[in-house]
């Protein structure tokens, strides 16, 4: 992130196009509004576009703008999101959802700097700073026909790639005192730090909608309050994570396909908890409210990795004869 932070100042003043690339929830908006602020257009307006939320049937007069009369319900001529920009940032967030029209007439605009209203026949000029950001794979996008070459390349002069949470999860202490901060005063509520059993979990889960998703666990956290209830969020949903397969070659029975999907659903379950707790299986156990006797017997029936994997974060050491009968249920894995 020092890195992105370092990079992130030293094209802010440039006028080149950037391409943000990034999953969604990473916070690629919150940049470009770092690019514009950080920009000699700072003081001008940044104006954004969500791509994806405006029909395609609409998306190039709210670009662009229209003439009076240019079609029915065309009362007065308007002013388009480029126009709007002009001499500041036009931020297009999802620039992967346009469609191919509209994406010719944004070519013209980077490419000599004017454009035409619909309806209309007179060129304009603007000066705008474009900024886009997708979470597609453009160059896979260009393969097959969806995005054109040309104005890919044009867009990403510059291409600043953002990390999903998962890959800065360092940042997550830091991130969740931040937002409980933010909200905490937002809504008036004293909330407490969160549990280091928490922040084991959070460090375990997968993330899926990034600094999003945790901005919104934690404002609803600030507001309900319970660790029972941000818990639930973390652990696996045990009603999505049945992966048996059924071998249709041949019949079986009823009773092994069921044994076989609760063994592969406890094994699954039990890594997931074991990982959200640092592999320490006597806090699994506690977590899992099952007794460390009974989770040593599970590890071996489901088949784990090696325990010397996580022995040494472990209160009571693994003996060479147990790590060895753990190796030989681990080939499942």
């Amino acid at each position: 992130m020092r890195n992105l932070k370092d990079r992130i100042e030293r094209v802010a003043a440039t006028s080149v196009p950037i391409l943000l690339q990034g999953p969604s929830g990473t916070g690629k908006e919150l940049i470009a509004q770092m690019l514009h602020a950080m920009s000699p257009a700072g003081q001008a307006m940044f104006v954004k576009v969500n791509c994806p939320a405006i029909p395609a049937t609409l998306i190039e007069t709210e670009l662009f703008g229209y003439e009076k009369g240019a079609f029915t319900g065309a009362y007065a001529t308007k002013r388009g999101r480029v126009e709007l920009a002009n001499r500041g940032t036009l931020f297009l967030d999802e620039i992967g959802e346009l469609d191919h029209a509209v994406q010719a007439k944004l070519l013209q605009l980077l490419q000599d700097g004017s454009y035409i209203r619909v309806g209309g026949e007179e060129q304009r000029a603007v000066q705008v700073r474009l900024i886009t950001a997708t979470n597609r794979d453009l160059r896979e996008q260009t393969a097959n026909g969806a995005f054109r070459l040309d104005l890919f390349f044009r867009i990403n002069a510059i291409t600043i790639e953002v990390p999903s949470l998962k890959q800065r999860i360092e940042d997550l202490p830091e991130l969740t005192d931040y937002f409980l901060a933010l909200y905490s005063e937002r809504f008036g509520a004293e909330v407490k730090p969160l549990s280091r059993h928490i922040l084991n979990l959070m460090r375990g889960y997968d993330w899926p909608g990034n600094i999003r998703q945790l901005e919104n666990m934690m404002r609803s956290h600030v507001i309900i309050g319970d660790e029972d209830a941000l818990a639930a969020q973390l652990v696996p949903d045990t009603t999505k994570l049945l992966t048996t397969e059924i071998d249709m070659s041949r019949s079986v029975s009823m009773k092994e396909i069921t044994r076989r999907a609760t063994r592969d659903l406890e094994r699954q379950i039990i890594l997931k908890v074991l990982q959200a707790q640092g592999w320490n299986r006597k806090k699994t156990s506690k977590w899992l409210q099952m007794s460390y006797r009974s989770l040593l017997y599970k590890l071996k029936e489901v088949g784990v990795p090696s325990l010397r994997t996580f022995s040494s974060v472990d209160e009571e050491p693994v003996s060479k004869e147990s790590s060895d009968r753990a190796t030989g249920h681990a080939t499942g894995l």
